[in-house]
């Protein structure tokens, strides 16, 4: 198995722990409550040589991930005016409890508020 192989599954395992989710597209599923995305997984796309997660955190995130870790966080162009932003994963040492907490505040972004109220991120 490829390591986007296996980092795919990683997502898809904990985007299915939230509500209502469901999963559409290949080789760059996306990721969706209530036929809202969320969550999109990138391996080379459009050639670009980066394996990533780009997500819609909601307002203010995607400037402040940036500035935070530049080699670590981008604004995906095809999305750039929409507020995502995108984790690389083909970078060493990735973190599955900042990738999970960067799904679960995008999913708390688009879903519903009664589902959104079921799943905790931290401030």
């Amino acid at each position: 198995m490829s390591t986007a192989e296996v980092y795919l599954d990683r997502i898809s395992d904990i985007c299915g722990e939230l509500p209502e989710t469901s999963a559409t597209g290949s080789p760059h599923p996306t990721y969706t409550v209530r036929g809202r995305a969320f969550a999109w997984f990138l391996d080379d796309h459009h050639g670009d040589g980066r394996l990533a997660v780009a997500v819609a955190p909601g307002p203010g995130w995607q400037q402040k991930l940036v500035a935070r870790g530049p080699e670590r966080y981008y604004v995906p162009r095809q999305a750039a005016g929409r507020g995502w932003v995108a984790l690389r994963l083909d970078r060493p040492g990735v973190d599955w409890a900042e990738v999970g907490e960067l799904l679960r505040r995008a999913y708390r972004a688009a879903a519903p508020e009664h589902l959104a109220a079921q799943v905790r991120v931290s401030a």
